[in-house]
């Protein structure tokens, strides 16, 4: 599993599988967002499933599904809860990542 950091505190990846769970908590995160919406691709993990997996391994588990190509306000606004609410540093994922990265440069925009 490769993942990407975006700043001190936030790196995004590509779908996860719940056996990269171990991993992403053996790299030091305390959270994970998944940004992918159930059922986007045949056989990909569902939120819930993931879910327990996160939880089970101690770590806090937000589930904000965005559509490819179709970023809402109201999306940016939940993931910047989340962020705020959130331990980090946050692993979030999607299909390749790009969703979570457009989200967090969006929350920084928005900041400005």
């Amino acid at each position: 599993m490769e993942y990407r950091q975006i700043s001190e505190d936030y790196s995004v990846s590509g779908q996860i599988q719940p056996e990269d769970v171990a991993a992403i908590k053996a790299a030091g995160f305390k959270s994970v967002i998944c940004n992918r919406p159930d059922d986007e691709q045949p056989g990909q993990p569902s939120a819930d499933t993931l879910k327990a997996t996160v939880e089970a391994a101690g770590l806090a588990f937000r589930y904000i599904p965005v559509i490819s190509g179709q970023i809402t306000q109201e999306n940016v606004d939940d993931q910047a809860e989340a962020l705020h609410e959130l331990d980090g540093p946050v692993f979030a994922y999607c299909r390749s990542g790009a969703r979570c990265t457009n989200l967090y440069g969006l929350i920084q925009q928005s900041k400005g």
